[in-house]
């Protein structure tokens, strides 16, 4: 019995670019377990960046207007990020100027962080902290992923994401202890981006080294002698 070869399709070029830019755009979001419960259950979804400068331009006319002060009001900004920005998750991010929801999302995030700081006169260094694990988690996927290295998908969950840290700070300050929970938030979120990352970047180096190891293992002395050749004119 003669076989044909099975022929693997090529992807398309356009297709595949989307897909990446779909999947960039959304690692750049931090959504976290409580988006990846519902997604599938939004339906086709909200346009991302009218949802998230609907929600940011709420925050800031709750914190202009002075309404956010000691007691369950402080959980509002949360409860209307998560309202508003959650439904937006679905959609495919492709849109002619769906690439500022990240950023607008880490600033509406920051400034619900910062506002319910300064109402709940929690530690101002404390605050300082949070933001600067929390960039620096925005700023570790963003260079893995322009390297086409893509963070786990267990520390997107892990990590909380931007509406369950949201929900947590906004409870916390309405509760009247945001101080205690920014703590254990804070450190936490520390041990979990920084081990996580150092763990990651080691990996990487080995896997690089052992795959250099194993070309030059490889390599003919006829190959060898011209590289070193080829270096020494260079040099």
């Amino acid at each position: 019995m003669i076989t044909q070869p099975q022929v693997t399709p090529t992807p398309d070029p356009d297709e595949e670019r989307r897909r990446i830019q779909t999947e960039r755009l959304l690692a750049y979001r931090d959504d976290g377990p409580l988006v990846a419960v519902l997604k599938g259950r939004l339906g086709r979804g909200l346009p991302p960046v009218p949802a998230v400068l609907a929600a940011l331009l709420a925050i800031i006319a709750l914190a202009v207007t002075g309404s956010l002060k000691d007691g369950p009001i402080l959980i509002v900004p949360a409860l209307v990020l998560v309202a508003l920005v959650v439904p937006s998750a679905p959609r495919d991010h492709l849109g002619r100027l769906d690439w500022l929801t990240p950023p607008l999302l880490r600033a509406a995030e920051f400034l619900t962080i910062i506002l319910l700081g300064l109402a709940a006169g929690t530690p101002k260094w404390l605050l300082f902290v949070l933001l600067y694990v929390i960039g620096y988690h925005t700023y570790d996927t963003v260079y893995r992923t322009r390297q086409s290295i893509w963070p786990p998908a267990w520390i997107f969950k892990a990590g909380l994401g931007w509406e369950v840290r949201l929900l947590i700070l906004g409870v916390g300050a309405a509760a009247d202890q945001l101080t205690l929970v920014a703590s254990i938030l804070t450190a936490y979120l520390l041990v979990l981006f920084s081990v996580e990352s150092v763990v990651s970047w080691v990996r990487l180096d080995k896997a690089s080294a052992q795959a250099n190891a194993d070309q030059d293992l490889e390599q003919s002395p006829e190959d060898a002698a011209e590289q070193v050749t080829g270096d020494a004119e260079h040099g």
